[in-house]
């Protein structure tokens, strides 16, 4: 298995095909599946950087770690190591595309700016992107890069509702491995298919080339009390721990968790609390539901993927981590490959760009954010034009998703059987009545597992 793995992989682990309610507990809490853990407790997920010698039954022979994560930081500058990371990026990127027609996802952000940077318009290069219905022109920043580059360029409008018509096909491609509700690219994915041989995709860059925002000396439990605060998505526990409670699970979900992630993260032996948690995240997150979500590419068109390449991952565990923070080593290879790209806004920091985004937070940008944060207020309480602004957003809210959500959750029979409706009810009814930001995640796993128990538990 790659140090990253794009697609999961599974063996077989004995003969209990019974279901494992603990990991889909966990799972409800953060949204995918930890360690080796599954649906099922006779089935198992290959790990990353393992070599695996399977049977005819796929039960594992043997099993080899390969490779693991550390820190071993360089005396180096940050003109040196962007020279490196520049070296490697076009290595890496010319051998995955290979003179192929390429399809360039383009957003306000850092990852695709550079995968732009590291491209030629004789790339033959085919981008787009695209926005919410009702909401801001997302696609601003993906229309000015490709036309500074001068690559094609299409853009897409995300309509309300588009979930319940690829809900099926999408529960078939990632197999319940993920929610429904962030690969909003299905909505026009054979569109966007049609435009090239091959995804170059940015995935994980924002991980790789950025600190996680902890004290690099933190101790164990520090940073396990830190990672906790990461996984667990908003109102995730609490569904976990209504789970827990119905299905009688002996214990508490909380210990169980933080002996989980515990066991795992001490088994990283890094010191450095950064980069021992970008390690965990690259083990445990990226390859259960980053790649998970990506299969939503993956199964239409071949992808390219430079951060989840061993040869990046390794160049990583060499660079300091003050270089790493605040995305340094991207936006100097961005200003020195193309100025041009540079200079267009950053969409975090809009208006402000690559060469004065450190000013944001300065006096004279007050009146415009002052000035932004008002209008928005009179489009939403006063106008009542609420833009749309989270996936979660346009699949949930309004009276037609309102009726296929409702079917979803109360409609199925082998998912009642599943899970007492009492439960769903109760959360559905927080979402609608009390707090949809908090409970949209509990919502969205349920119906997650609403597909799952349709698909598997017959």
């Amino acid at each position: 298995m790659p140090i990253i793995p794009a697609n999961q992989e599974f063996y077989k682990a004995g003969k209990d095909n019974s279901v494992d309610l603990k990991a889909i507990c966990i799972f409800a809490a953060a949204g995918f599946f930890l360690g080796e853990d599954t649906y099922f407790n006779n089935l198992k997920a290959m790990q990353p950087a393992t070599e695996y010698e399977l049977d005819e039954n796929r039960e594992v022979i043997n099993s080899k770690v390969r490779w693991q994560w550390h820190y071993g930081p360089r005396d180096i500058n940050l003109d040196r190591v962007t020279e490196e990371f520049s070296d490697l990026f076009e290595k890496i990127s010319r051998r995955l595309l290979n003179g192929k027609k390429i399809i360039l996802p383009l957003s306000g952000g850092l990852d695709s700016r550079t995968q732009a940077a590291v491209l030629n318009k004789e790339d033959n290069v085919h981008s787009y992107s695209y926005k919410f219905a009702d909401s801001f022109d997302e696609t601003k920043y993906g229309r000015e890069i490709a036309n500074a580059k001068g690559f094609a360029f299409t853009e897409f409008t995300i309509p309300r509702g588009y979930l319940w018509k690829k809900l099926q096909q999408i529960s078939k491609i990632n197999q319940c491995y993920a929610d429904f509700t962030h690969p909003r690219q299905m909505a026009y994915i054979e569109e966007i298919s049609d435009l090239g041989d091959i995804f170059f995709l940015g995935h994980w860059g924002d991980v790789l080339f950025d600190d996680m925002k902890v004290d690099s000396k933190l101790s164990f439990d520090e940073q396990l009390h830190a990672l906790e605060k990461k996984i667990i998505k908003r109102g995730g526990k609490e569904l976990a721990e209504a789970l827990w409670t119905v299905w009688g699970i002996a214990g508490s979900f909380s210990d169980y968790f933080l002996s989980r992630i515990s066991e795992l993260l001490s088994e990283i032996k890094i010191d450095n609390a950064n980069s021992r948690i970008r390690a965990f995240k690259s083990m445990y997150w990226a390859p259960r539901w980053t790649s998970a979500n990506m299969n939503s590419f993956s199964h239409f068109k071949p992808v390219a993927l430079p951060y989840y390449d061993n040869e990046m991952c390794k160049f990583i565990c060499t660079i300091p981590e003050e270089l790493l923070a605040g995305r340094k080593i991207q936006i100097e290879f961005i200003k020195k490959r193309s100025p041009e790209l540079a200079a267009i806004s950053w969409q975090d920091y809009d208006p402000l760009n690559l060469y004065n985004y450190h000013e944001f937070g300065n006096a004279m940008m007050l009146p415009l954010r002052v000035l932004r944060k008002g209008k928005r207020m009179i489009n939403e309480n006063v106008l009542g034009r609420k833009r749309v602004t989270r996936n979660w957003e346009i699949q949930f809210v309004g009276d037609e998703n309102s009726r296929q959500l409702k079917a979803k959750l109360f409609g199925e029979k082998k998912f009642a059987e599943f899970i007492p409706q009492k439960t769903v009810n109760e959360f559905y009814r927080k979402f609608t009545e009390e707090d949809a930001v908090k409970y949209s995640h509990p919502v969205s796993m349920l119906l997650t597992l609403s597909e799952f128990s349709r698909i598997n538990l017959n």
